[in-house]
């Protein structure tokens, strides 16, 4: 296999995933507005803790007053959020001085500092919640998917991500999964088509559905990657057969490793393979042998 979907199972850090010799951006970065996403995020966010104002610090402390935050680090993982915690502070006041100590995919240690900051005390009182709730989170992905990747080793196989995220949390989410070592999936609906199984029993078969993909690409938006989920060994050898030099990734959807072992010699390697559906750390291994 290629590619083996992970899908998050009520973990308390959801999704995973970066591809090697790769920087940690994530890998959609190019298909979207990725600064512009950022700073809505960072912007609703901020709007949604501070309303109409932060009167705790307006009440206490005067606006001009400056000093130093230090972020400590309580329990080993991985680290992520390094960026964005930098992007949030400057989103509020672009001159801060950041001091980064760790960087956005090391190992981190109970005790260990990541970073300080300098800059207005409203600036850091007011950012503060948002970058640890940012960082604790996407360590938490980062080090879930890390486990993943490191049984990956050696062989061809890798992680992807989901569209299984936390409501306007996705970038940050899929950002950690790239931190992790995994790869990122389509960041959301408009930037692949897939295929899925209600999207074929409406259409009224694999075929149809194919060929009418198909032709909306090629009206609409050439170069849109067309992916097709599969249920059967008959679904791949009518994928295989409706899909050449139209469909790019054949997804095997709850596929055991013996039948998926019977499902890629139909496939060969005209089309790329994901497995998705009943993954887990336990078995990712015999998955990645297929």
């Amino acid at each position: 296999l290629k590619n083996v979907v992970f899908l998050p199972s009520g973990h308390k850090n959801i999704s995973t995933q970066t591809v090697s010799g790769r920087t940690h951006s994530p890998s959609f970065a190019f298909m979207i507005a990725f600064d512009d996403l950022f700073r809505k995020l960072v912007t609703d966010a901020l709007s949604e803790d501070i309303g109409d104002g932060d009167h705790s610090t307006l009440s206490a402390i005067p606006p001009t007053e400056t000093g130093t935050a230090v972020l400590k680090i309580k329990e080993d993982g991985v680290l992520a959020g390094m960026e964005a915690a930098e992007r949030i502070f400057r989103h509020m006041q672009p001159d801060i001085n950041f001091r980064a100590f760790k960087k956005d995919g090391d190992a981190m240690l109970n005790g260990e500092i990541a970073f300080e900051v300098d800059a207005r005390v409203h600036t850091i009182l007011q950012c503060e919640r948002l970058v640890l709730n940012c960082m604790q989170r996407m360590s938490g992905i980062a080090g879930l998917t890390r486990q993943y990747t490191d049984l990956l080793q050696g062989y061809h196989t890798r992680v992807l991500d989901t569209r299984k995220t936390t409501p306007n949390f996705r970038l940050f989410e899929k950002w950690a999964v790239a931190i992790g070592g995994g790869v990122n999936h389509r960041f959301a609906l408009y930037d692949m088509i897939m295929l899925k199984d209600n999207h074929i029993d409406y259409c009224g078969g694999i075929t149809k559905a194919i060929n009418k993909a198909w032709d909306y690409v090629q009206e609409k938006k050439p170069g849109l990657k067309i992916e097709v989920e599969t249920r059967t060994l008959d679904d791949v050898r009518e994928v295989v057969a409706a899909g050449k030099g139209k469909v790019f990734r054949i997804m095997l959807d709850n596929f055991s490793p013996a039948l998926l072992e019977q499902a890629l010699p139909l496939i060969g390697t005209e089309f790329e393979t994901e497995a998705s559906g009943g993954i887990n750390l336990h078995n990712l291994v015999a998955y990645a042998k297929t």
